[in-house]
């Protein structure tokens, strides 16, 4: 019952967090507050009424439409309340079932409160990123920045309650070198590419925030975690990548398709968000799959 109750409170927050978020993709890009003004129709200007702002509900009951002027809303305010809640539940599901268990140790219970609320806010700031980087070909560093910062955080916490006090203060050092020294290769990847790609086609093809998210997703999920993120994300990216030159061949216009700018963040976020729910299963099976 409490992991039933626990959950169903975590898909309302995350309903709610991810309705602050879409309201955050409006307006960060335009430089606007996200507190003031209320929230508006950007087509018509009229402030919604409070019943029209229920996370999920009142898309569906407006059927995507704006009750004055019938303005398209837009499928990413759904999608997006609705990823954060999946989330979210997902996280308090395991949390609440790793509490259950009547062996629990004090220690467990603090790992297993870490793991869940440093696992949704990395995942609010990957759906975040992920928006921003599709509608604005934009990664913003008030993001990305806290995001390395709080995962170093998360990760020497994570260490801490891993190991006896006096062992983690002897091993502090070797624990933050060991989270550098991921994080620059994550973000070394990044910038090779980049190179490379600069020196082939004298221009820019991946920007410098890619980057700095590759050295976030690193800094939370490790250098395993950080090139398996960026393994999905390139795969992610090639299948919509054929998709969009397939439809441009179909429409004859393949020279097109060749000038498309394809968001690689919202790539890595994908990546990251899969890392996140299934990255330690991804591993064993590829362990598993090269011991034959």
């Amino acid at each position: 019952m409490l992991r039933l109750f626990g959950t169903f409170v975590a898909v309302l927050a995350g309903l709610a967090f991810g309705s602050f978020l879409n309201v955050c993709a409006s307006r960060w890009p335009h430089r606007m507050s996200v507190i003031k003004p209320r929230s508006y129709c950007v087509n018509c200007g009229r402030t919604l009424r409070w019943w029209e702002n229920i996370p999920l509900a009142s898309w569906v009951a407006l059927r995507g439409r704006c009750r004055t002027c019938r303005a398209w809303i837009g499928w990413r305010h759904p999608i997006v309340e609705f990823a954060i809640g999946a989330l979210w539940a997902h996280e308090a599901w395991k949390f609440f079932a790793a509490i259950s268990r009547s062996e629990l140790l004090p220690y467990d219970f603090k790992y297993s409160v870490t793991t869940a609320v440093g696992n949704c806010i990395l995942c609010w700031m990957l759906v975040a990123l992920a928006v921003l980087d599709a509608e604005n070909l934009w990664l913003p560093d008030w993001i990305t920045l806290p995001g390395i910062a709080l995962g170093l955080i998360y990760t020497v916490t994570i260490s801490a309650l891993q190991s006896l006090f006096w062992f983690w203060q002897q091993n502090l050092q070797a624990t933050l070198e060991k989270e550098l020294g991921a994080m620059l290769i994550s973000a070394g990847l990044i910038l090779l590419i980049r190179l490379v790609y600069w020196l082939v086609r004298r221009r820019e093809g991946i920007g410098l925030g890619d980057a700095k998210l590759m050295a976030m997703l690193a800094a939370w999920l490790g250098l395993q975690g950080g090139l398996l993120s960026f393994v999905l994300g390139v795969v992610f990216g090639a299948l919509v990548a054929i998709v969009l030159l397939v439809i441009s061949l179909a429409r004859r216009r393949a020279g097109g398709w060749a000038l498309q700018k394809l968001p690689l963040g919202t790539f890595l976020c994908v990546g990251g968000i899969i890392d996140v729910l299934w990255g330690d299963r991804i591993l064993l099976a590829y362990r598993q799959w090269g011991s034959f």
